[in-house]
């Protein structure tokens, strides 16, 4: 079958060749050769389009304000026959209106409509207190320029164009007052701290303000404590900031100096401390003179700093405190230490006791600890009537013995001592010699004031 068609076109042409060479001109029929060829008779064709005779199927194209570009299928000189496609622009300053391109269709029009319409911007609004000039109306390429009212000032583009995509360039200025506001400020000032303050209260008016403009100020803020407040010493900056209507500020400042009055600052006695009001030494600030345990405060109390930057009276001494042994009873005895110092009353049945003997060498090789921590040792040694009782080198009587060892408990059979506090407290026992180490953890653990505790964290220990 596939060699049958591949023949077939060259059969119709013999075939086709076969018949006009047999026509008979006018008579109608043509005869036939008898043969067993069979032959196909090609369909007619159909009616072709003379462009000869109808070079201007479509209407002439005219654009106007516009041009068309067109291309035929039968060249450049059938502008509008059939199948030919035209592109259609616009001049400038024009937008087309529909689509770009269109073709000469068989029904004799054109595929779409187009036309070019004016490129237009919107009209510019007005500007306050200012004003605008156009070249060209609101027309492509038109440019506006801006101007402002005498006192006030452009901010923004100065001039706009309008574009090809019908929108102005730039965006809209604005017309603003052209100077800030005027400001005057207090003067700066000096105040003294009052007496036994660190601060003054410090009062003054408020600035000075006016527009230059419209005469409008819209507010005025301040940067810093209001007027009355308390200062501390040291310089302190003032700020104002006036704004006006067209948001135009101006600021000014002024200082204040607060001083504080200050005295010579104290030094505290050997063996003693101060304990200050206020700052310790400004203007006003009352000091006390304190003596550590065992001292005793020779001269005055109390000092006060003066306006004239002096203190008054003059430093007083810490001395070792004068143990009276020459009273009549045992309370008598304990009320001097009373506040003052700690005792640890040790007993023992003789000098040659060997845990006597071995205390007391401990606390001869710890006495800067007992000091710094206000402990007095008072020794109770042997039996009556050759009983000894002394403190540091001051000797007791035999009744005094007697009445410490009744009131304290303490027994001559054997070694034995007690801790008083400075209230004169039994605060705790030992039976056996005790360490300083542990006699001090003891102290610092549950005796010490917080006065002390605070005097021993902030000078340490000085006896390591």
């Amino acid at each position: 079958p596939s060699m049958a068609q591949e023949a077939a076109p060259v059969l119709l042409v013999v075939l086709a060749r076969l018949v006009s060479s047999t026509w008979h001109e006018g008579s109608g029929y043509y005869l036939e050769s008898h043969t067993n060829e069979v032959y196909a008779e090609e369909p007619p064709p159909e009616p072709a389009l003379d462009y000869r005779r109808v070079p201007q199927w479509c209407a002439t194209l005219n654009i106007h304000r516009g041009e068309a570009t067109c291309y035929s299928p039968r060249g450049s000189t059938y502008r509008s026959s059939l199948g030919t496609r035209c592109e259609l622009s616009c001049t400038r300053g024009y937008r087309l209106v529909g689509p770009s391109a269109v073709q000469c269709l068989p029904n004799r029009h054109w595929s779409g409509m187009a036309y070019c319409r004016q490129i237009r911007c919107h009209v510019l609004p007005a500007v306050l207190r200012g004003s605008y000039v156009c070249s060209a109306g609101v027309q492509m390429d038109s440019r506006c320029d801006y101007t402002c009212l005498p006192g006030y000032q452009l901010e923004g583009d100065r001039s706009r164009i309008c574009m090809e995509d019908g929108h102005w360039s730039g965006s809209e200025p604005i017309c603003v007052d052209m100077e800030p506001p005027k400001i005057r400020c207090p003067d700066s000032r000096e105040r003294i701290a009052e007496p036994g303050k660190l601060t003054a209260t410090v009062y003054w008016d408020p600035p000075r303000v006016r527009d230059s403009a419209d005469g409008v100020i819209k507010r005025v803020m301040l940067r810093g404590p209001e007027p009355g407040s308390e200062f501390p010493e040291g310089e302190h900056v003032i700020r104002y900031t006036a704004h006006d209507q067209a948001y135009n500020r101006a600021s000014c400042k002024f200082s204040i100096r607060v001083q504080v009055r200050r005295c010579p600052v104290l030094k505290a006695p050997q063996n003693g401390y101060i304990s200050c009001t206020s700052d310790s030494n400004n203007y006003g600030a009352t000091c006390e003179y304190l003596c550590d345990g065992g001292y005793e405060r020779q001269g005055t109390s109390l000092r006060v700093c003066q306006s004239t930057q002096q203190w008054t009276g003059s430093q007083p001494l810490c001395t070792p405190m004068q143990i009276n042994t020459d009273v009549n009873s045992a309370a008598s005895l304990l009320d001097q230490f009373h506040e003052k110092r700690r005792l640890l009353v040790i007993s023992a049945p003789d000098p040659s006791n060997r845990y006597y003997k071995m205390q007391i060498s401990m606390l001869q090789q710890a006495a800067c600890g007992l000091d710094l921590r206000h402990v007095t040792t008072v020794e109770l040694v042997g039996q009556p009537p050759h009983e000894v009782g002394r403190i540091r080198e001051h000797q007791l009587s035999l009744g005094i013995i007697e009445e410490l060892r009744r009131f304290l408990h303490l027994t001559r059979s054997h070694f034995n001592a007690v801790l008083l506090d400075k209230a004169g407290t039994d605060r705790e026992r030992y039976i056996s010699p005790v360490s300083p180490d542990e006699l001090f953890v003891f102290i610092d653990t549950y005796l010490l004031s917080e006065r002390e505790a605070a005097r021993r964290a902030q000078s340490g220990d000085p006896c390591e």
